[in-house]
């Protein structure tokens, strides 16, 4: 691309006031527009947005990867920039994106997510880098994966991804209760979502699943060097697999009785 980029940035939000400011602010002089799609947020979500000039668009939540691609549907620039609500480009990541604009190379480009977790920034645990593609042209792909999980993919196995030094800033939990109230409704999601495609769990799955996830998040991806937040990030994440399957089991259960 002879001619600088412009970039559209996409965000999709529900009551997000304490997250959505930090995300805007982020984005200055790095996107020429920014769209958020709002699921019929209930707090100041809207009036944060409308003083940072956005495109603000009401729509109906039919799921995060349906309400991902309604939303990059809605960019007026090609060039689409990704982000949740509770996530912000670091200093390094805006400047490698505003680099970008100058010299386009590849489809689509990748960067590391960071998270805080509690006030901690998280190096460790399964949780970074957490490589994600966030940036892309967007005739190129598009959403897909299970919800809640989504992922971005590309049409064509032969399309190019670039790598973007920074990092994405995701500020995910600010209280371990909040890890809990994730925990309960994703896990609501991924189950129902499960059985839709007609899977079914091998016998004892639910046990299984916790405990090799756990000696993943500890021992394999070295949690234990994220001090007791790792300890508690791997508590968690054992605890929301042998979830995921037990109400995968109570959904197969109320279908036979059906």
């Amino acid at each position: 691309m002879s001619n600088p980029v412009k970039i559209s940035a996409v965000i999709i939000t529900f009551n997000e006031e304490k997250n959505i400011e930090r995300c805007l602010k982020s984005l200055a002089g790095v996107a020429d527009e920014i769209v958020v799609v709002d699921s019929f947020s209930t707090d100041k979500t809207q009036e944060i947005c409308e003083a940072h000039d956005v495109r603000f668009i009401p729509h109906k939540f039919d799921g995060h990867i349906e309400q991902k691609n309604w939303a990059r549907e809605q960019a007026t620039h090609n060039v689409v920039l990704s982000l949740d609500a509770d996530e912000a480009l670091d200093e390094t990541l805006a400047a490698s994106i505003q680099k970008l604009k100058l010299n386009w190379q590849h489809d689509a480009y990748k960067m590391n997510r960071l998270t805080n977790y509690c006030g901690k920034w998280i190096k460790h645990t399964g949780w970074y880098p957490d490589t994600k593609v966030r940036l892309w042209n967007n005739d190129k792909g598009h959403w897909t994966g299970e919800n809640p999980h989504d992922e971005f993919k590309l049409f064509d196995e032969k399309a190019t991804v670039g790598f973007l030094k920074g990092d994405l800033l995701h500020y995910s939990y600010h209280h371990p209760s909040d890890h809990d109230k994730q925990i309960e409704y994703f896990t609501n999601i991924a189950a129902k979502a499960y059985v839709e495609k007609g899977k079914k769990p091998f016998f004892m799955q639910h046990y299984l699943s916790a405990f090799l996830k756990f000696i993943k998040c500890y021992f394999i991806k070295l949690g234990f060097l994220d001090g007791k937040e790792g300890w508690i990030i791997s508590k968690k994440s054992s605890y929301a697999a042998y979830l995921k399957y037990k109400k995968i089991n109570t959904l197969l259960k109320g279908d036979r009785k059906s």
